[in-house]
């Protein structure tokens, strides 16, 4: 059996989870019940990034200590992904005993090597980044993320010899161009990889920090906080103590967001090369959702919280939008009435109506009891499972480059074709003519099979859903992957309509 393992980036608890956070947190999610319903050994990994200086000077703000502040930031992240119905294997924690006797396991490791040497440094410090800036990558003077021009610290530290691994890194990534994907962020990083790459300062000094992981050769040092997280992926699966690392590493896909690649796709490979660790399999970069009144703030109100989506909307109205709004890989616009639009149009009109519109001819003319096929079916009923067997097949191959806009898409073009087979074939018509009955109860058993196909190829994306269709048909898991006219076993009857998706009175909330 193949494996994948799906990792999110661990999240900084400087924040309450957001849009950006529920975006590849619902991506994460989405695959792994894709390659679930495949077959494939799944590992879903997320968490929370608990260490550094942000988080020391929040708590000291806040009046409490570092570690109840990352205690109540980090179960809001965890109680928000289980509210959301996130099917995560393993919530992870920096703070976790586990992961910090492993970072410091490697930290000694790649000491002794030495690929670790003690200098002073002098640099611009963004305290919002937790990270050094070269003149070179500032803007006008300033962080280009925070928009504000760094502190220069000169102190001693201990520094990891990534230079050492610069050409190691660019020739892996011309011989496997699929490590970072999309492409263009993988062209970008090759051009940062033109300049000499500095050598990476890995410590903090306790004069200033104290939140951290101690160094294990120099009490007197925490580790950077970007060298202590990066290593979650590796040791949440050490902690499980069997053969993980072996079998689910080589098989890591990493979901990030563009504004850390830097960190993922140059400091993670070196440090993995510098601890005799393979590489990743993929990294997987989006883009960023954008507001119409500009970027999320808690100032300007605009931050979108996926609870209140949750409660508003529904779950999978909301991940539905998310997923058919954004191409993986560039940015988005996100705005509460393109969701609406989205609702109305795609759920409650076309899905949620043709669900509806099959039932309730199945109850009225044969009382919810399916109907038998004839032996040789028209052409039309064939183009019909064609077409959804080729929306399927689009599917598949959208999800391999992680389309989901487009793997949705496909699926919607089946539907439009299926609620025009219905307008063609014209069963409320027929019905009325005593010699067509029988053809109406096949044209009805096929539109039920485009049920039982939705609630088996829409599941990865909205599971909730999915149940829900199943409930509708009476089916069983097991039978969604049968051949199309073999679904529905002889006698078989299926449940009554209900509203799926509301539609949403846009006149009202004006």
């Amino acid at each position: 059996m193949s494996a994948v393992y799906i990792t999110t980036p661990i999240y900084y608890v400087n924040a309450e989870p957001h849009l950006g956070h529920t975006y590849t947190t619902v991506v994460a999610d989405t695959l792994k019940r894709y390659y679930n319903a495949l077959g494939y050994e799944t590992f879903f990994l997320t968490g929370t990034d608990e260490h550094g200086d942000k988080i020391a000077q929040a708590a000291a703000a806040g009046g409490t200590d570092p570690q109840s502040y990352v205690d109540r930031i980090s179960g809001l992240f965890r109680t928000t992904w289980d509210s959301c119905g996130i099917a995560y294997d393993h919530f992870i924690r920096t703070t976790d005993a586990e992961h910090k006797a492993f970072v410091r396991r490697v930290l000694q490791k790649i000491y002794d090597a030495g690929d670790v040497y003690f200098g002073e440094y002098g640099g611009h410090y963004c305290y919002g980044c937790e990270r050094f800036y070269t003149e070179k990558e500032l803007v006008d003077g300033k962080c280009p993320d925070h928009q504000k021009a760094p502190d220069f610290i000169s102190e001693k530290n201990y520094f990891f010899r990534m230079g050492k691994y610069q050409q190691q890194l660019i020739d892996v990534l011309h011989a496997h161009p699929d490590l970072i994907r999309p492409e263009r962020y993988r062209a970008e990083v090759l051009a940062f990889l033109r300049e000499p790459l500095e050598d990476l300062c890995i410590s903090r000094p306790t004069s200033r920090l104290q939140w951290g992981i101690p160094l294990p050769f120099d009490a007197n040092y925490v580790t950077y906080v970007w060298f202590d997280a990066l290593l979650n992926y590796v040791s949440a699966l050490d902690r499980r103590g069997d053969d993980s690392l072996e079998r689910l590493w080589p098989n890591a896909n990493h979901l990030i967001a563009k504004d850390i690649l830097k960190t993922h796709a140059i400091y993670w490979p070196t440090i993995l090369m510098a601890a005799g660790l393979p590489l990743y399999q993929h990294l997987h970069v989006h883009g960023y959702w954008i507001m119409d009144s500009g970027k999320m703030s808690k100032s300007l109100g605009n931050v979108i919280r996926p609870l209140d989506m949750k409660a508003r909307f529904g779950m999978d109205a909301f991940r539905y939008f998310l997923l058919r709004e954004m191409a993986f890989g560039q940015d988005a616009k996100f705005s509460e009435e393109a969701l609406i639009t989205r609702i109305n149009a795609d759920l409650a009109n076309n899905l949620g109506n043709l669900v509806s519109r099959v039932l309730a001819m199945q109850q009225k003319y044969f009382a919810g009891v399916v109907q038998p096929l004839s032996e040789h079916w028209a052409s039309e009923d064939v183009k019909l499972r064609d077409t959804l067997a080729a929306a399927e097949f689009e599917l598949k191959s959208q999800m391999e480059e992680l389309q989901f806009h487009r793997a949705l898409e496909a699926v919607w073009s089946a539907l439009d074709h299926a609620n025009r087979y219905i307008v063609q074939m014209a069963p409320f018509t027929m019905i009325k003519d005593d010699t067509k009955i029988a053809r109406v109860g096949e044209v009805l058993h096929h539109l039920l099979e485009v049920v039982r196909t939705l609630a088996r190829v829409l599941a990865p994306f909205m599971p909730e859903t999915a149940v829900e269709l199943r409930s509708l048909l009476v089916i069983r898991e097991d039978r969604l992957d049968a051949p199309w006219g073999q679904g529905f076993a002889p006698g078989h009857k299926v449940n009554a309509p209900k509203i799926l998706f509301p539609r949403i009175d846009t006149d009202a909330r004006r």
